[in-house]
């Protein structure tokens, strides 16, 4: 049988995390431990088993309960290859060497062993502003795994003053500080519930990842019937 799918074949690489395209990352498990996006995962082969990671401490625990943000992480074992992806969205790879860097709550889609996690609030924000102002802090050394809708642009914090919408600013360097600024004139000049009014401001020595986009809007899932990896993992 003639066949022309093997532009599709798996692509190898040395690295534990690739990808197999700009849409899919393929994870290399030998005898690790990774964390990723629940419900991610989309094929794997191999001997290998999923867990809920849990909140990871009391600390962390009490965070994601009091700010109602957090990942909700999937634990990943043994040996063999993973496939993950979430909504056919972009996938970019970024390796820490003992570095940190902090990226919105869903954008996040996995990580090495080797990198710890925790919550943090945006310098300036209120518990009053709602959601993107919480955002998931990444320290160590190893991959992370970040999603953008569509193609960012990365902008150097250092060049000019910097701003961006909470929900496109995707992830940004250690080195960067971060503030809110409201804009009382927008917010009046498009209504109240406009996102334009409220922006991040970073500054500082480093970088922000900026995607065209202020983040999907995901149906609800349904109440009944399916199952899967996702609902178990829930369980």
């Amino acid at each position: 049988m003639k066949t022309s799918l093997s532009e599709f074949r798996e692509a190898e690489s040395t690295e534990s995390f690739h990808r197999q395209n700009s849409k899919l990352l393929k994870v290399e498990l030998n005898q690790v431990t990774i964390q990723a996006k629940l419900g991610s995962m989309v094929a794997y082969q191999g001997d290998v088993s999923f867990e809920h990671a849990g909140s990871g401490g009391m600390s962390r625990m009490l965070k994601k309960a009091v700010t109602g943000e957090g990942q909700s992480l999937m634990k990943m074992s043994g040996t063999g290859e993973v496939f993950l992806a979430d909504q056919a969205q972009d996938i970019h790879l970024v390796y820490l060497e003992g570095e940190k860097i902090t990226v919105n709550v869903p954008n996040l889609l996995a990580f090495d062993a080797g990198i710890d996690w925790d919550i943090e609030r945006v310098q300036g924000a209120s518990a009053m502003m709602g959601g993107g102002l919480f955002n998931t802090s990444l320290t160590g050394t190893g991959w992370v795994a970040i999603l953008s809708d569509g193609p960012p642009v990365l902008l150097n914090v250092a060049s000019a003053p910097t701003f961006a919408d909470p929900q496109a600013a995707i992830t940004w360097s250690g080195g960067v500080s971060t503030s809110i600024k409201t804009d009382v004139k927008l917010k009046n000049f498009i209504g109240k519930g406009s996102g334009e009014s409220v922006q991040m401001g970073f500054s500082g020595q480093g970088w922000v990842l900026v995607q065209p986009s202020e983040g999907r809007i995901v149906a609800p899932a349904a109440s009944s019937g399916g199952g899967g990896l996702g609902n178990l993992l829930n369980g």
